[in-house]
């Protein structure tokens, strides 16, 4: 668990949301060591509208789930990713997120080097989902209907 990591980011102008993963171990753990720091907020796991209100209002997003390392890009929130491998490499290779490993230090590092730095936050910026343009189930309809000869007015361009 990465709590030194949060602990090392006390600063008054940084406010840390936490969702706090419901394992007892994590829990426990995360509210013994956290849950007196006054700019970090401890939160059950987020409802995905919610998820994704709480992203949105972040400056940058730090997580070792593979969901939010494929949301977080969408919604122009640069990610540190507290994985040494990731099977989402899209949003590492398009710059919109960077593998920090689990180390404490580097993640502290990354995470204060991000908050202070605008220019490094933009640069991770990349103007929508590396993931595709969300369009995909419109294309696999259209190609359905174009192979069982039905509906030929659901045909999306292959680009569009």
């Amino acid at each position: 668990m990465w709590t030194s990591s949060i602990r090392s980011i006390r600063r008054p102008d940084v406010d840390i949301v936490y969702p706090v993963h419901p394992n007892p171990a994590f829990h426990d753990r995360a509210h013994r060591q956290l849950g007196r720091i006054a700019n970090i907020r401890l939160t059950a796991p987020f409802d995905y509208p919610d998820l994704i209100a709480a992203m949105a209002a972040s400056l940058l997003v730090v997580t070792d789930s593979g969901g939010i390392q494929e949301e977080a890009p969408a919604l122009g929130r640069p990610v540190l990713v507290l994985r040494e491998v990731s099977e989402r490499m899209e949003a590492v290779e398009s710059g919109a997120a960077l593998l920090i490993g689990t180390g404490g230090d580097r993640i502290a590092s990354e995470t204060l080097r991000l908050i202070d730095c605008a220019a490094s936050r933009a640069r991770m910026v990349v103007g929508g989902s590396p993931y595709g343009d969300g369009r995909a189930s419109t294309r696999i309809a259209s190609a359905c209907a174009r192979y069982l000869g039905v509906a030929p007015d659901l045909i999306v361009d292959e680009f569009g």
